[in-house]
């Protein structure tokens, strides 16, 4: 594993990147709108010499007392998966879920690719490439993050069809191909050292769809980088939205060369990739619920609220979401799926159920902690204010009591404020309803990875006194989905 200081010393790699806003950015690790961040991915790696983490993210010591990250475990049993979600639930609290794109979540992108590679029935050599690139994911620490692929609008409103991808190979040596085109958006490209191209890029090589492994650092490619979340200018009023900004963005790649053993022939849909990445996000969602009904708590005792019944209604219906969300994780994991490469896969009809419950629910969860604290989380004062003599002693006298000095209470309310009426917390609501297709597109995943139609609907007939006719339902999980957003580009007008 590798350092901290490994990992940002490995971003000075001479990449191109310009946040909007801010301009380019020259030096990652320095830049205010991105040195946060980065401290934060540091401490990710950091925390595996951290004595007081290593239960919660190294494996049990083996024979010879050696432990290994359980961020690169290759599961192979329910145990493994049951370990790995542990972890994954620790590493993501403390950040409130904001921070999804982690080294963690990068080596499951890379076991992914190579489960995808193996259903393609595609090349021996492929199928090696793709284990030797997991195998130095894990070994390196080397951080990947993924795009699906898709394309920016603007390549979408294209009149040709042909050139409505996101990508087009403009040449094909015996080492390689050359890539130009544009990726829309994805999470953390600023930070990671390889982006994951999925198949929805459009890009053909020898009947397969073919997927890439892009260097952030390779010559021709450019990351433009979203506006980051508006924020106050001190930390402690702000606690979260001063340190977890991930900054999505797009790619543009201008004749990039990728060599042959970061070329992965797959299928047309995205999704095998994504097998555990479902997983590892719905820990993400949990980690914030969880922290929303952590405040909550916290918010209901710092107010004198822990005799009103309505407040604890309230609480209630925190525990149950946190609940129903953790109940699936857990059904996910102890029902796994095996793939063919003998790797053990969440089960994502428990996945898509979790999903589709968080979905629901993470709105109310918002607007609860909004409704405990009262006026209170709307005046708020903070350090500052609390330091002005002119108006310490009545900001005392108005936030303080019951225990809590001002600065105790209004830290509280400064967090809780931060939490879920910030500009990050509008982001993530955004993205994540935008990542995946939101709610429908949870729906149609169940729809596919549910398998117990016939023997539900058989089993009820069977019940009955008169012979009925076998039951086959397939055509319900076989229906094709809808098609996500297509776009079809503006006629030209007609002449006069």
């Amino acid at each position: 594993m590798r350092t901290g200081a490994d990992y940002r010393k490995s971003l000075n790699d001479g990449r191109r990147v310009y946040v909007l806003g801010e301009g380019w950015v020259e030096a990652v690790a320095e830049h205010p709108a991105t040195r946060a961040m980065v401290e934060e991915y540091v401490a990710w790696y950091d925390r595996h010499f951290d004595p007081a983490w290593q239960d919660a993210v190294l494996t049990l010591p083996d024979a010879t007392g050696k432990r290994t990250p359980i961020a690169y475990l290759v599961p192979r049993t329910a145990q493994d998966l049951a370990r790995m979600g542990r972890c994954y639930s620790a590493t993501t609290f403390p950040t409130a879920g904001n921070v999804t794109h982690t080294p963690a979540y990068g080596h499951l992108i890379a076991l992914g690719i190579e489960h995808a590679v193996s259903l393609r029935n595609a090349s021996p050599e492929q199928v090696a490439n793709a284990r030797a690139y997991r195998e130095e994911i894990a070994r390196t620490g080397r951080f990947l993050t993924f795009a699906a692929g898709a394309a920016p609008i603007g390549h979408r409103m294209r009149p040709d069809p042909a050139a409505r991808g996101a990508l087009a190979i403009v040449k094909r040596t015996a080492d390689g191909v050359v890539l130009r085109g544009k990726i829309g958006m994805h999470t953390s490209p600023a930070y990671a050292e390889d982006v994951y191209i999925g198949a929805i890029n459009g890009a053909e090589l020898d009947g397969h769809r073919a997927t890439f492994a892009v260097g952030v650092n390779a010559p021709g490619v450019t990351v433009i980088c979203r506006r980051r979340a508006a924020r106050e200018a001190e930390p402690a009023t702000a606690p979260l939205s001063n340190r977890f900004d991930e900054l999505d963005g797009q790619m543009w790649l201008d004749d990039v060369f990728v060599p042959s053993n970061r070329m992965f022939l797959t299928e047309l849909s995205p999704e095998p990739v994504a097998q555990w990445l479902f997983w590892h996000q719905l820990y993400c969602w949990l980690a914030k619920a969880e922290f929303t009904l952590g405040l909550a708590l916290a918010c209901t005792h710092a107010m004198g609220l822990t005799g009103h019944e309505p407040t604890i209604e309230y609480l209630l219906d925190l525990v149950v979401a946190v609940q129903t969300v953790r109940s699936c994780q857990t059904a996910a994991e102890l029902d796994p799926v095996l793939t063919p490469l003998g790797h053990c896969a969440p089960n994502n009809s428990h996945i898509a159920a979790g999903s589709i419950a968080m979905l629901k629910a993470r709105r109310r969860m918002g607007e609860i902690l909004r409704i405990l604290p009262g006026s209170s989380l709307v005046v708020a004062p903070d350090a500052a204010d609390l330091a002005e003599d002119r108006l310490a002693k009545g900001l005392e006298e108005a936030f303080g009591g019951g225990g809590y000095s001002a600065a105790q209470r209004t830290a509280l309310l400064r967090l809780a404020w931060d939490h879920v009426g910030s500009a990050l917390d509008q982001r993530e609501h955004v993205f994540e309803l935008h990542a995946n297709g939101g709610e429908s597109a949870w729906r149609g995943r169940l729809r596919r990875t549910f398998d117990r139609y016939n023997e539900l609907a058989n089993a009820v007939t069977r019940s009955l006194d008169i012979a009925l006719p076998e039951i086959d339902l397939s055509a319900i999980r076989n229906a094709p989905l809808a098609q996500r957003r297509p776009v079809e580009p503006p006629k030209p007008p007609l002449p006069r």
